[in-house]
């Protein structure tokens, strides 16, 4: 007699709104297997009843060969009693009381959907806003969970009988497909003045014809709002940039295709990865010269930000075009324009005409940045296509919410033994963002139906976020000293305990000592650390200015190393009350405070290079010292190492000395920059060496802001490897404090 059995099969992870039901359904029919699936507010619920060995196949193809866009973070089974069921359905979603559903990040548009929508044959012939279940809005449109039509916002679009057809049918490519509409019952395009007015013509006709003539259009997509320019029309993106008031950061490309991309940069195995994944994140690319993008697009710098087309929309738009500029709708730091009823208003100064769609977005997501680093992926900016993925944790902690620092800001709210990094914020220094992230946090409370039971927050008093975790009065706080944040974030990401060795490079965060710290050797893992070592220190003339203005903090460097900066060529064309002001709040300490930040010790070596003496977008100088560096051999700086019983010095001072004696000789600027990082890296080296005798541990993680920077992470992660350390360093989390808050929670939740 033949051994029946019924299993009950419960499975989490990124398992609604991907095709999964009518992928176990399929199963089901393959192996002769009767019960029912459906979607709960955990995951997907299996009951399989059939022969033993039937059932054990149906459930390794689950496990094993399951959707594209699918992720399973728990796979339980167990028998059960028999039911006696001799078919297979899919059941209507069920409630539960507990939620641990995860929702999928919005996702590009699939081939399939693609050819359909250049067929002229095809009911959805054009269509804009085409999708099935393997592409298309999730993240950005739900409301709630289970994720069900009625808990998005297509729910202000009610399905003709074609479009309900192919919902309910488990054979269709768009069962359960929750966005699933066409041009009879879906979302429709709009042309508008900022006014709202509607622009004479077919909306996306007319907004081509507006681009071919110079003109910034306003283009409402997935996650927020683009602006959109010619990148190939000079004066069109010049123009953009005097309207949004971003004198030289760079502006993203979108391309419609990979052949397009390679016109205009180098693309490598990895960048071809990153381009063409479902997650479709803006990724950083040698330039190829020359290239037929304007020059206004990325000044004084050696790489494009490109993504490939990821909605229909822009597949659409880009019939035109080899390529357009696509930045974030925004006003000067402030988050992405997400909602009609806000875009016309907020952009009528920079935008000429506005292309909408009547599809709410309900959850902004601003375009993900990435790059390929030590042959290895990196995310710079974690956004759209990845959130709102989890992380493992390792093990269960009461729910913990952590609220990052002042820059880059993001969010992490953690689930059992799941952290969810909310999406790139921005920078908390206007009320538009501290008010996105008070939408955040208050959404993935919805969203994960999880109450915080303690929060975590930066050491720092004063930042926007520490305010706002003040804001959760009944709760318990834990105040995180900024560089063991980015320590522990590295150490979670890569799974690891420690204790480890974190060199922790940045600009500013508040240290344990009152002093502003960034050039750190720590010591630890997520219960504690020890300051082991650090940047000789210098001081900021003029506080957060010394920021802003590189040439401050050469000067301070220099005094600090008692050099005469009589020599120094640009300094006549500073006013020489200036100058004087300046030199007095160095030797007094006033409005001077003592850090030891490798992000401004980067500005000062900018600015004696003469490279930028004022930025306009942080990071700028450090940018442009490695943008600076030629190929070739030349000798790294001396970067000696000072060491004493408790504190390991990393000494800047005799590097500076010799780029003066460089320049003087009239060495070309790429040499020097060379000679620096190169010289800073051996630094590093050192001290890692001189931490392993004393402490026995070879495990060293990078960490912080400044390695983002190239040339720089790779030349110390060469080293340390030659040496026999194990290093690690970020991924999916970005090096700067966009990923702080995965530390954050980790201390909080090793402090419980």
């Amino acid at each position: 007699m033949p051994d029946f059995i019924r299993r009950r099969i419960e499975i989490e992870g990124i398992v609604q709104g991907v095709g999964f039901r009518p992928f176990v359904y399929q199963c089901a029919m393959r192996h002769g297997i009767a019960g029912w699936v459906l979607n709960d507010s955990r995951g997907v619920t299996i009951e399989a009843e059939g022969e033993r060995e039937r059932v054990e196949a149906f459930c390794a193809e689950v496990r094993g060969n399951y959707p594209p866009l699918a992720t399973i973070s728990r796979f339980a089974q167990r028998d059960i009693d028999p039911g006696g069921e001799t078919e297979f359905v899919i059941r209507a979603s069920a409630d539960a009381a507990e939620s641990r559903a995860q929702i999928s990040p919005d996702t590009f548009v699939c081939a399939d959907c693609l050819a359909e929508m250049r067929n002229p044959d095809d009911r959805r012939y054009r269509y804009p806003f085409i999708n099935c279940t393997n592409c298309g809005p999730r993240y950005s449109i739900v409301t709630g969970i289970p994720y069900d039509r009625p808990l998005t916002t297509m729910v202000d679009f009610p399905m003709c009988p074609a479009c309900r057809a192919e919902y309910e049918d488990p054979s269709s490519r768009r069962f359960h497909a929750q966005p699933n509409a066409c041009p009879e019952c879906g979302p429709r395009l709009s042309l508008v003045d900022a006014a709202g007015e509607s622009v004479d013509g077919e909306p996306l006709a007319r907004a081509v014809s507006l681009l071919k003539e110079g003109r910034i259009v306003a283009v409402k997509g997935l996650g927020g709002c683009h602006l959109a320019v010619d990148a190939g029309n000079g004066e069109a993106v010049a123009e953009l940039r005097r309207r949004k008031i971003r004198d030289e950061k760079p502006f993203a490309l979108m391309c419609a295709d990979l052949d397009r991309v390679r016109g205009i940069a180098r693309v490598g195995e990895k960048e071809r990865r990153l381009l063409e994944g479902p997650e479709r994140p803006i990724v950083l690319l040698e330039k190829r010269l020359p290239n037929g993008i304007a020059e206004e697009v990325a000044p004084r710098n050696r790489y494009f930000g490109v993504m490939l087309a990821y909605t229909p929309l822009h597949y659409l738009l880009l019939e035109a075009f080899e390529s357009l500029v696509m930045t974030s709708a925004n006003l000067s730091d402030e988050p992405i324009c997400y909602r009609n009823e806000d875009i016309c208003g907020q952009l009528a100064e920079i935008a000429d005409v506005f292309l909408l769609h009547n599809r709410r977005i309900q959850n902004r997501c601003d375009d993900s940045i990435a790059r390929v680093m030590a042959d290895e992926a990196l995310l710079i900016r974690r956004a759209r296509g990845y959130v709102p993925r989890s992380l493992p944790l390792g093990r269960a902690t009461v729910p913990i919410l952590a609220v990052g620092a002042e820059l880059k800001n993001t969010f992490c709210l953690t689930r059992a033994d799941r952290a969810y990094l909310g999406p790139h914020i921005g920078d908390l220094k206007k009320l538009a963002v501290a008010d996105a992230l008070r939408d955040g946090v208050a959404h993935f409370q919805r969203l994960l139906e999880v109450e915080p039971a303690v929060i975590a927050h930066d050491l720092h008093p004063d930042y926007v976020s520490t305010r706002f975790a003040e804001s959760f009065p009944d709760l318990p706080r834990v105040a995180v000293q900024h560089h063991h944040a980015h320590l522990a974030s590295c150490l979670a990401e890569n799974h690891l305990s420690g204790p480890a060795i974190g060199v922790i490079f940045d600009g500013i965060g508040l240290g344990s000592d009152g002093t502003v710290w960034g050039g750190e050797f720590l010591v630890g893992d997520a219960n504690g650390f020890e300051r082991s070592g650090h940047l000789r220190t210098m001081r900021m003339p003029g506080g957060d200015a010394a920021t802003r203005e590189p040439w401050r903090m050469a000067l301070s460097c220099l005094w600090d190393a008692g050099i005469d900066v009589a020599g120094i060529n640009w300094l006549g064309h500073l006013p020489a009350a200036d100058v004087k002001l300046l030199r007095q709040m160095w030797q007094r300490g006033i409005n001077a405070p003592v850090t030891s930040s490798c992000g401004r010790l980067f500005d000062a070596v900018a600015a004696l290079c003469g490279l930028r003496l004022n930025v306009s977008y942080e990071g700028q100088a450090a940018l442009e010292l490695e943008m600076a560096i030629t190929p070739g051999a030349a000798e790294p700086y001396p970067c000696p190492v000072v060491a004493d019983e408790e504190t390991l010095l990393l000494d800047w001072q005799p590097m500076l000395v010799a780029i003066l004696e460089d320049l003087a000789d009239q060495v070309p600027v790429g040499v020097i920059s060379r000679r620096f990082h190169d010289g800073l890296a051996h630094g590093v080296l050192e001290v890692c060496r001189l931490l392993r005798k004393r402490t026995g541990l070879d495990l060293v993680v990078l960490s912080g802001g400044v390695f983002q920077n190239r040339y720089l992470t790779e030349a110390v992660s060469d080293l340390l490897v030659a040496e026999g350390f194990n290093l690690h360093r970020h991924s999916l989390v970005p090096p700067n404090d966009g990923g702080l808050a995965l530390g954050q929670a980790v201390i909080a939740a090793a402090g419980l």
